[in-house]
């Protein structure tokens, strides 16, 4: 038990410093000059003077390590800077934008199990039927369709002619994540569904489902009492890989419908080249995932029996 602590702890550690570091590098090395951004303003024309006493407040003017080693002294703090374009800490700016993406995340993962696992289910144990072929069709169809489009359809059709939801939301509300959430779910619940599939379809090959049918056992009880609880496990780490990924903003779609969001700030600083916003952005989703896949871990003990033998 300690030494899986102490295993997650080093990987935790080492995965932050390299990525922390890769992103530094990337944005060092990136065209363009943050004070020139932020000195710049209509056809203002900007003096040498200016630019160095700006790139010197900023901190640009030291070298390249001298600048990480700063600014990863201060992160083990709490401390990621202060961001360029919102004049605020990027701990407080990120907040700003943190409640935007739980909700969004939190409403798509609800749909997406919603409509993901049980279309998957039944299209398994009705593998080559007539209902199998469309529900297959039509995760086709999910998959295949670009999310900036489909949103696109959407607000057209439920917000401008229907008029039952916001167009765009730049607050956060239940109206408002309706149709960004309904657009995760269905291009990202479609890929989900086929991976549910034929998770289920390879439990229902395996012996012991062979075994119970031929003892007479009804179908509805081998489905419930023994393969979706074997299928459960990878089920659960496809699930994780899903949240992970929307834990980081989903930037089209929050871009879209005006969404207030991690990954709507993130293009932001990009574009304003707000290095600090950018870095804080990446290590959180970075944090977000080793999060995520220690929770699948810790999940995969609590419900796998070999697992917890092995501890002991």
């Amino acid at each position: 038990m300690v030494k899986g602590i102490v295993k997650y702890i080093s990987q935790f550690v080492i995965t932050l410093v390299g990525i922390s570091f890769l992103t530094f590098c990337l944005t060092y090395l990136a065209p363009g000059d943050p004070a020139m951004m932020l000195l710049e303003s209509g056809d203002r024309i900007v003096s040498q003077q200016e630019l160095d006493e700006v790139r010197a407040e900023l901190g640009l003017d030291k070298p390249f390590l001298v600048r990480y080693a700063d600014w990863a002294i201060n992160a083990v703090q709490g401390d990621l800077g202060m961001s360029y374009s919102a004049k605020i800490p990027v701990v407080d700016r990120m907040l700003e934008s943190l409640p935007g993406t739980l909700m969004l995340a939190a409403a798509s993962t609800i749909l997406i199990i919603l409509y993901a696992v049980p279309a998957g289910i039944i299209s398994a144990i009705n593998q080559n039927k007539k209902i199998d072929y469309i529900l297959r069709s039509l995760s086709f169809v999910g998959v295949s369709m670009p999310t900036f489009w489909l949103g696109l359809i959407l607000i057209y059709i439920f917000g401008l002619k229907l008029g039952l939801v916001p167009i765009a939301s730049s607050k956060i509300s239940f109206s408002g994540v309706i149709l960004p959430a309904t657009t995760m779910a269905v291009v990202v619940g479609s890929k989900y569904m086929r991976q549910v599939r034929l998770v289920i379809l390879e439990e229902m090959q395996k012996d012991y489902v062979i075994g119970a049918r031929s003892r007479g056992i009804a179908e509805w009880k081998i489905l419930f009492g023994h393969i979706l609880p074997n299928a459960l496990l990878p089920l659960i780490t496809l699930l994780g890989v899903l949240v992970g990924y929307l834990l980081g903003g989903v930037t089209v779609i929050e871009m879209v419908f005006a969404w207030p969001g991690l990954g709507n700030m993130a293009v932001y600083a990009i574009t304003m080249r707000d290095y600090p916003l950018v870095q804080g952005f990446v290590l959180w989703v970075a944090v977000g995932f080793m999060i995520i896949n220690a929770l699948v871990d810790v999940s995969y003990r609590l419900l796998d029996p070999r697992l917890k033998r092995g501890q002991q």
